[in-house]
């Protein structure tokens, strides 16, 4: 379990890049369409390579060829709903303010445990069990949530109603998006794949969803700019390839385990931290106030009583 949270937590700094660059792409003009397509386009040559080098390409190629609806699906929702909505946030919002958002994800994942089963063991076998809602973990969660809502209030203020609902729905949507393709994968593939090999297949089967998306932007915004192009690659090397391989190993190492799923799920909750740590490093934004400091405590508190607690 520790193991898997510090893999957990390590990925959520690398996330935090996506938030950061994502917002940087929209200050500088770039469209949140090729900010989303991009990142996934250039990790598709990249995931290839890892496969074919690591000798993994043909098993998950044969699984899709054997369920195509199924591979489309979850991984268009579980990459296609869960990123597009975050790039298009991040134009009606500071990258702290979509991070923070999105840590909705963190009670969306314990929400949609009850939608899955475990294998438990019977004297006449293995049967599938719907798995209980883990209350304990969401108690602690909405400790994690309430931190997260101090650091943005002071900041929130400034913000119109309009502009706020614009750039919190869809991430919201992105936040049920994620932990549910990732989820359904796992289940639709009975955990056989490696993490990179899921990883692979996921980016693969919602290619579809991102040339159509890239194809609307060449048409309404034209082709992409080399220093957007740039970026988009960083982030697709940073947050698409190592964070989302480093998340996903973790998923895998508690996949039977509501309880620590969800607590692996919230490590997540650190890319507010290093989101509003990196802006204010690497682009100069403002110190953080002692409600924003409070409110981080709680964000750390929560992470650890939710490691602490049983379901």
């Amino acid at each position: 379990m520790r193991k898997a949270l510090t893999f957990g937590i390590t990925s959520s700094l690398f996330f935090a890049s996506a938030f950061i660059f994502n917002q940087q792409m929209s200050v500088s003009g770039g469209s949140w369409v090729w900010s989303s397509s991009l990142r996934y386009i250039f990790m598709l040559p990249m995931l290839t390579v890892i496969m074919l080098v690591q000798n993994q390409l043909t098993p998950v190629i044969k699984d899709i060829a054997r369920r195509p609806d199924k591979w489309v699906l979850w991984s268009t929702i579980g990459f296609g709903v869960f990123y597009a909505p975050l790039t298009f946030a991040s134009e009606y919002g500071a990258s702290w303010l979509v991070a923070g958002t999105w840590q909705i994800t963190i009670i969306a994942g314990a929400l949609l445990t009850p939608l899955f089963y475990k294998k438990v063991q019977t004297e006449a076998g293995f049967i599938k069990v719907r798995n209980k809602l883990p209350r304990k973990s969401l108690m602690m969660s909405s400790i994690i949530l309430i931190g997260i809502f101090l650091m943005q209030f002071q900041h929130a203020k400034s913000i119109s109603l309009t502009k706020a609902l614009i750039g919190t729905i869809p991430v919201i949507i992105g936040a049920f998006a994620y932990p549910l393709g990732n989820r359904k994968m796992i289940e639709v593939s009975n955990n056989q794949f490696s993490t990179l090999q899921r990883i692979f297949g996921m980016t693969l089967c919602s290619m579809p969803f991102w040339i159509t998306l890239a194809g609307v932007g060449l048409f309404n915004v034209g082709i992409p700019s080399g220093g957007q192009v740039a970026q988009s690659l960083i982030v697709a090397v940073f947050s698409g390839i190592i964070a989302t391989t480093l998340f996903f190993k973790a998923t895998d190492m508690v996949s039977e385990d509501p309880h620590k799923l969800a607590v692996v799920e919230s490590t997540q909750s650190g890319e507010v931290i290093f989101t509003l740590l990196g802006g204010i490093f690497l682009f100069h934004d403002k110190i953080p106030t002692t409600t924003d400091l409070i409110g981080i405590a709680l964000v750390v508190i929560g992470m650890i009583l939710n490691s602490l607690i049983e379901a």
